[in-house]
């Protein structure tokens, strides 16, 4: 490579700079994040050679910048923004952040250790699009989590049978109840015919009869507000039984159109046929596996960026093993939840999980053991973009079930 490219992003314009093989500065400027800007940054990029040929390291491998640079035929490196925090001080004696000056760094790494960095290979479309969904869904399931906690305070603050005449207060029926009946007022001349007309108009499919349910609203204990302060709290109540409403339906929506794609990919097929796997679990590891088979090139690597391998510290005679913090932590939830859902349908996953609580791990270590063991399989089967075969894997479980369960 005849020249190497550094590019610091930022929110408005992002630092670029150009070096030659020997680290002299041949060009550097600021290019704003608009259409024009990065129209300009691609053209003034292309005076240096093809764009085939010109390495672009930038401190992210996703965002619109980048899908212009790729989409022009640039090779896109991204590179951690630790190390180059971490290579600072061999530039400047003061740590302080320039973003020009990030952006010659960012070169210079490319110039010196390109051998070791990899280019950026973009997913495809439908996994960018399955991505996109998921990690949108799980955003919005931590919304509807932090309501229905909200709701469920206001209540329990003035009128817990609010809360307690059903199992889930973000459930459709629930919402539809408080909705209804959002203070104690409003529920008092609440008898079973009223009960059970409103069960029958929901829909309700619980297991509680109208007399149960209104025990649970009786036996609940009374409120000391005013008459002020419960209509006050009633419309608040209202407000947010409507808003996690409307956002229940619509996670519903999104639930099934991400059912639907993972089960139209070759590869969801593939993580889908893991025990217990589901779909909305497979789409979750897909989402974030993707469909690059030359980015992770062993089973070690995946289960490092998945944050299931642990790190092992050493020095002179000292060594030691800790926790993974730096990885992708969706991966990581995701390949956890499946493997505890897996074990409690593979007799294999049980009896690693059942040795690792032997040894002395805790249920969360226990899993990411678990976890750990699973990677070698989903590699392999992703790797040869073929199902899980439990036929396969016996002999496999047989001759290298102890070394499955480290970790």
């Amino acid at each position: 490579m005849d020249v190497c490219v550094g590019v610091d992003w930022g929110c408005g314009s992002h630092a670029v700079c150009v070096i030659d093989v020997k680290g002299s500065v041949l060009d550097q400027f600021d290019a704003g994040h608009d259409r024009d800007g990065l129209a300009g940054l691609v053209a003034r990029l292309k005076r240096h050679g093809s764009p085939g040929k010109i390495p672009v390291a930038i401190e992210r491998p996703t965002g619109l910048l980048v899908d212009h640079l790729v989409e022009a035929g640039f090779v896109v490196v991204p590179i951690h923004p630790n190390a180059v925090k971490a290579c600072r001080p061999r530039y400047r004696a003061v740590s302080a952040k320039s973003d020009p000056g990030d952006a010659y760094i960012l070169a210079d790494m490319l110039r010196t250790d390109g051998h070791r960095l990899r280019p950026l290979q973009p997913q495809s479309d439908a996994i960018r699009a399955l991505r996109a969904l998921v990690r949108g869904r799980d955003d919005l399931v931590a919304t509807r989590v932090a309501l229905a906690n909200q709701l469920t305070a206001l209540l329990e603050g003035f009128w817990p049978g609010g809360v307690a005449v059903f199992a889930n207060v973000a459930s459709p029926i629930a919402l539809a109840f408080l909705d209804r009946y959002p203070t104690p007022d409003s529920a008092r001349r609440l008898g079973r015919a009223r009960l059970a007309s409103f069960l029958a108009q929901h829909r309700y499919s619980g297991h509680r009869s109208p007399e149960a349910l209104l025990e649970r609203l009786r036996a609940a204990p009374l409120g000391q507000a005013g008459e002020a302060e419960r209509q006050a709290k009633g419309e608040m109540v209202r407000a947010l039984a409507r808003t996690l409403s409307a956002l229940v339906d619509q996670l519903g929506q999104i639930t099934r159109k991400i059912e639907d794609n993972v089960a139209a990919l070759p590869d969801g097929r593939i993580v889908m046929s893991f025990p217990r796997a589901g779909k909305i679990c497979a789409a979750q590891i897909l989402a974030e596996l993707g469909d690059v088979r030359e980015r992770f090139q062993t089973n070690d690597q995946l289960a490092a960026e998945a944050g299931v391998a642990p790190v092992t510290y050493a020095s002179g005679k000292s060594r030691g093993v800790g926790f993974r913090w730096a990885c992708n932590k969706r991966l990581r939830t995701a390949l956890t939840c499946f493997a505890d859902n897996s074990r409690h349908q593979s007799s294999w996953a049980a009896g690693v999980y059942a040795q690792a609580r032997t040894r002395g791990c805790d249920h969360p270590h226990a899993v990411r053991v678990l976890a750990r063991a699973w990677v070698r399989v989903l590699w392999r089967a992703w790797t040869d973009r073929k199902p899980y075969d439990p036929e396969k894997h016996a002999p496999a479980q047989t001759r290298t079930g102890s070394s499955l369960t480290i970790g």
